[in-house]
């Protein structure tokens, strides 16, 4: 029997919310597919229809809340700077019930070394991220990114969320800092490529 397209959404967001709801139960590492597939009251064979690992259920629920952070279109800052810690701040915000689950996705397919497959959450993800860096530099009067600006903005993305996985400062404010930093970092790299603005907002 064909499964219609509704079913398999219906199915597809049943898997996300139980994955969603397990994980902050019992914990990442001791949920497993098949008790997430139990939940979700489906075959784990099923499961593995919509999702071939458990990383890739993280990364789906990790697109999700980066397209929420993404959706809402905030003010344009003065510096590149601001808007890119805005960004980040954002998205940190979105992903906060998935913040103990990140790292293994962070290991493996959002890692700057990861191999992408157009297809996949953790590949969208990383396009969302990028997509919109580019975009804000550009309104900032900088130039097409250079691939290799986009892997040193990645590389100190990833860094910051593994960072911020593991922060027990309060507020995770040495997170914010480690932000802060990266960005100026970013920013002033760009800077000294030669064929952008010298100043805050293209000045």
């Amino acid at each position: 029997m064909r499964v219609s397209a509704q079913t398999k959404f219906a199915t597809r967001k049943r898997i996300l919310q139980s994955a969603r709801r397990l994980f902050a139960d019992n914990g990442y590492d001791t949920t497993t597919t098949r008790d997430i597939a139990l939940d979700a009251q489906i075959a784990t064979g099923t499961l593995f229809n919509y999702f071939p690992t458990k990383e890739a259920i993280v990364a789906s629920l990790a697109r999700e809340a980066i397209d929420d952070a993404l959706a809402a279109d905030s003010p344009r800052a003065d510096t590149l700077e601001e808007d890119l810690f805005a960004l980040v701040a954002a998205g940190l915000r979105k992903l906060r019930p998935l913040r103990r689950h990140l790292p293994s996705l962070l290991e493996t397919a959002l890692s700057p070394l990861a191999a992408t497959r157009p297809d996949d959450d953790a590949t969208h993800f990383r396009l969302l991220q990028l997509d919109r860096v580019a975009s804000l530099a550009a309104g900032h009067g900088f130039g097409p990114l250079p691939p290799t600006a986009l892997q040193l903005y990645w590389t100190l993305y990833t860094g910051a969320l593994l960072f911020w996985a593991g922060d027990e400062s309060r507020g995770q404010q040495e997170t914010l800092a480690l932000l802060d930093d990266s960005v100026d970092m970013f920013v002033g790299w760009l800077r000294q490529q030669g064929d952008t603005p010298s100043g805050p907002a293209g000045a």
